[in-house]
C-alpha cells in the first residue's frame, strides 16, 4: 500500500528570505519528529523577481547557524499549486490576498504561519511575519523566531490532514 504524503507550501514575495525559511526550518522540525518521508515541503514567491536564486545569503547564513540549510531555488507560486498543495502557508497578509486572487477566494487550506502561534487560530487575528529584506540581523533572526514558534501546530494540522486522506 503506498503511503500518503501532506504537501506543505510556504509563500513570500520573492521566495528569498521568509519561504525559504520556511521550508527549511519545517523540513528540519519534520524530519526530526520522524515524518520526513509523509511531508513534503516547498516555497515560493507570488512575485517572479528572484526566480532561479538562491535563498538570500544573510538569512542562509542566520538560519545555518541555528542549524537550519536553505537550499530551495527561488521559483513563483501558480494556480496549479492551490489544489496540488495541502497546506499553503503565506508570510504576511499581502502575499495571503495575492494567493486568495490567484484561487479565486478563500481556502480553509491557505491559512498564514501567524495563525499557527500561540494564541492564534485564523488568518483574522494572526500576525505577519515581517520581511526582513531591508533591516538588519535581527529581523531574519524575527524570521526564525516566528516559524520555530508555528512548527509543532503546522505539524499537528499536517498530521490531522494526513488522517483525514487516509480515512
Amino acid at each position: 500500500m503506498k503511503r500518503k504524503v501532506i504537501n506543505v507550501l510556504f509563500v513570500c514575495m520573492g521566495n528569498i528570505c521568509r519561504s525559504p525559511s520556511g521550508e527549511g526550518v519545517f523540513k528540519h522540525y519534520v524530519t526530526e519528529q520522524g515524518y520526513a518521508d509523509t511531508i513534503a515541503i516547498d516555497s515560493a514567491g507570488t512575485y517572479a523577481y528572484h526566480v532561479g536564486e538562491p535563498a538570500d545569503s544573510r538569512m542562509r547564513e542566520v538560519a545555518a547557524k541555528r542549524g537550519y540549510q536553505l537550499d530551495s531555488i527561488a521559483r513563483k507560486v501558480n494556480v496549479d499549486d492551490i489544489s496540488l498543495f495541502d497546506l499553503i502557508v503565506p508570510m504576511d497578509t499581502d502575499n495571503l490576498t495575492d494567493l486568495e486572487a490567484l484561487a479565486g477566494g478563500e481556502k480553509e487550506h491557505v491559512r498564514l504561519l501567524g495563525s499557527f502561534l500561540d494564541g492564534h487560530d485564523s488568518n483574522i487575528t494572526a500576525p505577519s511575519v515581517p520581511d526582513p529584506y531591508y533591516g538588519g540581523r535581527e529581523g531574519f533572526e524575527k524570521v526564525l523566531d516566528m516559524i520555530e514558534a508555528a512548527c509543532p501546530s503546522m505539524l499537528q494540522f499536517c498530521l490531522d490532514r494526513l488522517n483525514q486522506k487516509v480515512t
